[in-house]
């Protein structure tokens, strides 16, 4: 693909925040770097129509100010014989909202724990764990939140199917 010289500019140093100004350039970028993580800069360039040099600046440039804050690998939980997912919803007693944020990192410090979400509504933490077997989540749920004097409810759903989206840019 060639090369738009109208919008290969360089990243504006210092004219970014934390999750503003964001261009034109940034957005596609950011959606193809979700689309596929692993792209080279080469193919990233052609993509979104700049010079490679001007990507790879883009690129450390979102890094540093925050934009992105990583790369992973989507890796299949069966693999690691986890193959049970469950979504828990967890309430605690009033007295106990205040160390909300305590034990939301926690139970996301648990191996068990893939994501954890802090809530407004009824339940103040969604859980989501990845287990062995229904014997593992049993014990999980026991050991790590029922008994904890803070938690006044919990509720499990188990996940049959997990459909990803990987690119939640929205489109042009």
């Amino acid at each position: 693909m060639p090369v738009d010289s109208s919008r290969a500019t360089s990243p504006r140093p210092g004219g970014r925040t934390r999750f503003g100004a964001l261009d034109e350039i940034d957005r596609d970028i950011l959606r193809e770097l979700e689309r596929d993580g692993r792209i080279s800069n080469k193919d990233l360039a052609d993509l979104v129509g700049v010079a490679p040099s001007t990507c790879h600046a883009r690129v450390a440039a979102l890094r540093e100010s925050g934009v992105i804050r990583g790369f992973s690998a989507d890796v299949d939980p069966r693999a690691l014989g986890r193959g049970l997912q469950a979504i828990i919803s967890v309430r605690l007693q009033a007295q106990a909202r205040a160390r909300l944020g305590t034990f939301a990192r926690e139970l996301a410090g648990r191996p068990e724990v893939r994501d954890v979400y802090l809530l407004g509504g009824t339940d103040d933490v969604l859980a989501h764990v990845q287990v062995a077997d229904s014997d593992a989540l049993r014990q999980f749920v026991i050991d790590h939140l029922s008994t904890r004097q803070e938690v006044a409810h919990t509720q499990t759903s188990l996940v049959f199917e997990h459909v990803h989206q990987p690119a939640s840019m929205p489109p042009r």
